[in-house]
């Protein structure tokens, strides 16, 4: 099952990362692990953070990819539940609407 998963990285230890060169190498250590099918980082909020898109098979899964987040960058680290267009439309929506509408 696909995961969209959002990361909110604190300035620190961030921004020590940063000065001492070691950020890069850092966050490619855990995508590297983790194996994204997309990465993208980018500000929020006056922040940096990060949208990844990972494949979950298992329920114990999301330590895995919040761990290296958590312990190397101080990260918040939230999940959901996402799918293609064709997931979608595989989801049963118009039987859902007629049962429960």
């Amino acid at each position: 099952m696909r995961m969209l998963v959002d990361l909110d990285f604190p300035p620190e230890p961030f921004n020590s990362y940063v000065r001492d060169g070691s950020a890069g190498a850092r966050l490619g250590k855990i995508m590297g692990d983790i194996k994204p099918e997309a990465a993208y980082f980018a500000t929020r909020n006056g922040r940096r953070g990060g949208t990844l898109i990972v494949d979950v098979s298992s329920p114990s899964d999301p330590p895995r990819i919040a761990e290296p987040f958590f312990i190397m960058f101080n990260a918040a680290v939230e999940f959901d539940v996402c799918m293609t267009p064709e997931e979608l439309g595989a989801a049963g929506l118009e039987e859902l609407g007629k049962k429960w509408g």
